[in-house]
């Protein structure tokens, strides 16, 4: 009897450690202002910001406008409605080597945003810059 649910128990303890793996949101995941899991769909969710490349989420977001804050909640860069702005921000930012601006500017030249021609071979070849710097994206 002991030996049957001593058995039950390691294989219960195996199930635990089994299916508890790989539940981890990556860094990127988090609002860094209030440092809570954003939730998915994650575009929906959150807005990303071309001055600091932080995803923030929309309620930190939205608490900073009613607060009268009409920057950047993260880095208090003021918003840019003008593309070429924007732009000149992450080219500044891909300068520095920085992962998450590298993956940004391949996805503008994936999808012909930002004022940007579309480029297929330029895209891949950012995306790909930017995995062998770190990003996940």
């Amino acid at each position: 009897q002991h030996k049957k649910a001593c058995k039950q128990r390691a294989a219960e303890l195996k199930d635990e450690q089994l299916y508890g793996q790989g539940h981890e949101r990556p860094e990127g995941d988090f609002c860094p202002i209030c440092t809570l899991p954003i939730p998915f769909p994650m575009d929906e969710h959150s807005c990303s910001m071309a001055c600091c490349m932080k995803r923030i989420c929309i309620g930190c977001s939205l608490a900073a406008q009613k607060r009268g804050m009409l920057d950047c909640a993260f880095c208090r860069i003021p918003f840019s409605d003008n593309d070429a702005d924007n732009l000149a921000m992450i080219k500044a930012r891909v300068q520095k080597k920085d992962p998450d601006a590298i993956h940004f500017l391949g996805q503008n030249y994936f999808h012909g945003q930002m004022g940007v021609q579309k480029d297929i071979r330029k895209a891949v070849e950012l995306t790909e810059d930017a995995a062998e710097l770190g990003s996940i994206g």
